[in-house]
């Protein structure tokens, strides 16, 4: 049986064209957004036309047969050049827009010219056919008179070869050399190739078959490399992706910590398995909105909402700290951060993010801020005793006046003719200085008791003079002189007012005792009030000597005092409580003598969050 070499070559090349299409069409349906493998795959599909097209010219038995084939070949390489250069533009991101329209232009006015010209785009008029030999087979050639409008079609060849060198060349300078040498490089080659064969052949100076599908195996061989090397990386990013998932699994299992993401296209909430232990779900249990707030604790479930709905209508940044409560009672500490992604439209896509467990930091800060509170309240027990005379002089004076009022009663009931008028005015002053004593005894009251942090909005100036009237006494008995210079209007800050006050009592107390040694200076207090960005700062200024050159710092530390009879906490706990409430403590000296020393406080924001912080049980 005689081998026909053509209809091998031929076959071989159609079904190449044909696996490439089925290939490119697949990953199209795999990955919908891949327009480019889309558009390959129709030129692929075109050329399997194409080889029919070669086939039908070689084997035509008349000019008339071959000259519709060859009306067939201008229409599939149509398709062909509009295709590949879609494909060069999307593939390779790159390529000038201007370049890609002349090349879809030049080619669409050659196919036009195909039928209205001639009997087809290459010959006006096809006189007869020629018999040569071609592959150990006898095949047919065209003769007759070449349709000078060809050279249309060739010049949009051209125009395709220089857009997709100028692709390339982009796509070189971009670092991606090897996917400019193989496809772009092949693209310009066979055209190039192709395109000469044609000329040569149409205007009669080689006499040989037209073979353009032969021409396209070369461009289709190079895309085939392109995807099986495609493939090759994909199946080794695929193995490194799997090993760098195991690390980070390792890594969140060790961390304590669970990534998760809600996609909101398909309502579809995911979480792997380290998150849904955290929160106390089975892996196959289905994972919604509204169980996953179920698990956190009623006073933080508002906390979590505000803090979604500020990622969705903010910078899309989501970070909050809630309580979990597992089935089993116990409950958890979690921290979340995560980043919203929008889509074209500004509408939520997914939220994606990890959670982290906390219930450790939490309890070690409960107890950091346990012991803290302790301290405090052993310091304001002590400054209570450095108070003491004052506050007996402050309660000697309502007390004495009572005694007197009382007195003075008697004497008037003693009387035959009671003057009821004067009773009930004696009467009405020992109320009132009874209603002194008690706000004395009210105040000491306050900063002797145990209580938890307790965070609310202060107003500063409120709290300033607060302190001065608790402290009036001790100032006088010290002859210091006090200046407010108050700030109207200043927004609320947040934090303990206990715990605020004796901050504020520590620092006049050490005022005082800066100025009780003999200075230059009257002794003077100042206390100041006013905005420092998003903060209020009180400043507490004195007269005195200063701080020591070099130690504006060790001044804060603990167990550091320059006092006889000091315990050296005083500063130091006053700058943990600044701290903890979100703000600063430092010292700096006046200029004109004297230290002045600057405590912010952050604003009142109104956050749920800090509202709930008094309410910190954890079960470990």
């Amino acid at each position: 049986m005689h081998l026909s070499w053509i209809t091998a070559i031929f076959s071989a090349a159609a079904s190449a064209y044909l696996t490439a299409a089925l290939v490119y069409a697949f990953i199209w349906w795999r990955q919908p957004n891949a327009w480019a493998q889309l558009l390959f795959a129709f030129a692929a599909l075109a050329a399997v036309g194409l080889v029919g097209c070669d086939l039908a010219e070689m084997h035509a038995e008349s000019p008339a047969q071959f000259a519709a084939a060859l009306r067939w070949t201008q229409l599939l390489l149509w398709v062909i050049v509009l295709a590949l250069a879609g494909f060069v533009l999307l593939y390779f991101r790159a390529g000038k827009m201007w370049l890609f329209w002349s090349v879809c232009a030049l080619r669409t006015l050659s196919l036009v010219l195909n039928y209205l010209t001639g009997q087809n785009l290459n010959y006006r008029e096809i006189t007869s056919l020629q018999s040569i030999s071609f592959l150990g087979e006898s095949v047919s050639i065209a003769k007759g008179v070449p349709n000078p409008w060809m050279l249309v079609g060739h010049l949009s060849l051209l125009v395709l070869m220089v857009f997709v060198a100028d692709a390339a060349l982009a796509v070189w300078r971009r670092g991606e050399r090897r996917l400019a040498v193989i496809v772009g490089g092949s693209i310009v080659f066979f055209v190039l190739a192709g395109s000469g064969q044609a000329m040569l052949i149409c205007w009669g100076i080689a006499p040989w078959p037209l073979t353009p599908s032969l021409f396209s195996l070369g461009i289709i061989a190079a895309m085939i490399y392109e995807v099986s090397d495609d493939a090759l990386r994909a199946v080794q990013l695929g193995r490194d992706l799997q090993a760098k998932e195991q690390q980070i699994t390792l890594a969140a299992e060790a961390a304590n910590m669970g990534f998760w993401f809600r996609d909101f296209a398909r309502e579809d909430f995911w979480a792997c398995n380290q998150w849904r232990s955290l929160f106390g779900f089975t892996s196959s249990e289905a994972l919604y909105m509204d169980n996953f707030l179920q698990r956190l604790h009623p006073n933080d479930r508002e906390t979590t909402l505000h803090a979604l709905d500020s990622a969705y209508h903010g910078d899309g940044s989501y970070q909050t700290e809630h309580r979990v409560v597992l089935p089993d009672g116990q409950v958890r500490w979690i921290a979340c951060q995560g980043r919203l992604e929008l889509g074209s439209d500004h509408q939520p896509l997914r939220l994606q993010g990890v959670s982290l467990d906390i219930t450790r930091r939490k309890a070690a800060e409960l107890e950091a801020q346990a012991h803290r509170n302790e301290a405090s309240h052993l310091l304001r027990a002590a400054s209570v005793g450095e108070l003491s005379t004052a506050m007996a002089h402050e309660l000697k004076q309502p007390l004495a006046a009572i005694l007197s009022n009382a007195q003075a009663a008697q004497l008037f009931l003693a009387q035959d003719n009671i003057d009821l008028h004067e009773v009930r005015e004696i009467l009405g002053d020992i109320v009132a200085d009874d209603k002194r004593a008690a706000d004395v005894i009210d105040r000491v009251h306050v900063l002797m008791k145990k209580d938890r942090w307790h965070p609310q909005p202060l107003e500063a100036n409120h709290l300033i003079r607060d302190v001065l009237r608790l402290m009036h006494h001790e100032l006088e008995a010290h002859s210091v002189r006090v200046v407010t210079e108050l700030t109207a209007d200043l927004p609320s800050i947040r934090g303990d007012r206990v715990q605020l006050q004796q901050v504020l009592i520590n620092l006049i107390l050490n005022a005082v005792d800066a100025m009780s040694q003999p200075a230059k200076n009257d002794p003077t207090l100042t206390l100041r009030s006013g905005r420092m960005g998003e903060s209020v700062q009180i400043s507490v200024m004195d007269t005195g000597h200063g701080i020591p050159a070099g130690v504006e710092e060790t001044i804060f530390e603990s167990y550091y005092t320059t006092k006889s009879q000091g315990l050296g906490l005083g500063l130091s706990l006053s700058r943990s409580i600044l701290i903890a409430h979100g703000g600063r403590l430092w010292a700096e000296n006046q200029a004109t003598g004297g230290a002045a020393f600057y405590c912010t406080m952050p604003e009142w924001k109104g956050d749920t969050a800090m509202m709930n912080a008094g309410d910190t049980s954890i079960t470990a």
